[in-house]
């Protein structure tokens, strides 16, 4: 049972992914397999969750290789943080191939457990900003999905996926 200041700040994320219509599910590490195949389209790409207990299903390819991520309808990435007055997630850059699971597929699943939600962006930052500086990372800031209108109407999925996921996972 998250703290009461966890919980607002859980309640907060809810309410910002609510007002950029993005979708969200939360579970268990028990029922998080199950939570993800009802949200996975397929072919799905994704990266290790770093959460004890849960794992991806076997539907989706890990093995990421250009053609593979080209192809994959969903892509699920685990999250660093996510912030609590903007719905946002940030994404670390690593070896595993996040990156490309997050912007490639239409649908972008992120997966964040429960107590890594914090309330604002100077938060997140100084989380991760150890990391950053030393520069041993990079991190992208997800915000719904991708939308742009420098062309004039805004347009989305210009610059990455056109559905946004969010998987909280209880701890």
């Amino acid at each position: 049972m998250p703290s009461t200041q966890a919980a607002s700040l859980l309640e907060r994320f809810v309410a910002s992914l609510e007002e950029i219509d993005v979708a969200w599910s939360r579970t268990d590490a028990n029922g998080f397999e199950s939570t993800l195949e009802s949200v996975l389209e397929e072919p799905a790409v994704g990266v290790p969750i770093p959460i004890d207990g849960a794992s991806l299903p076997d539907t989706v390819e890990t093995d990421l290789d250009p053609e593979t991520v080209r192809a994959a309808a969903t892509g699920v990435t685990p999250a660093t943080i996510a912030v609590a007055d903007y719905g946002s997630v940030l994404l670390e850059s690593d070896a595993n191939g996040s990156e490309l699971a997050s912007l490639f597929s239409e649908t972008h699943v992120p997966v964040i457990r429960e107590q890594d939600v914090v309330g604002t962006m100077a938060d997140a930052f100084e989380d991760l900003g150890p990391l950053l500086r030393g520069d041993q990372g990079d991190v992208i800031v997800a915000t719904g999905p991708s939308a742009t209108s420098d062309m004039g109407a805004l347009v989305t999925g210009v610059h990455g996926p056109t559905d946004v996921h969010v998987v909280i996972v209880e701890q």
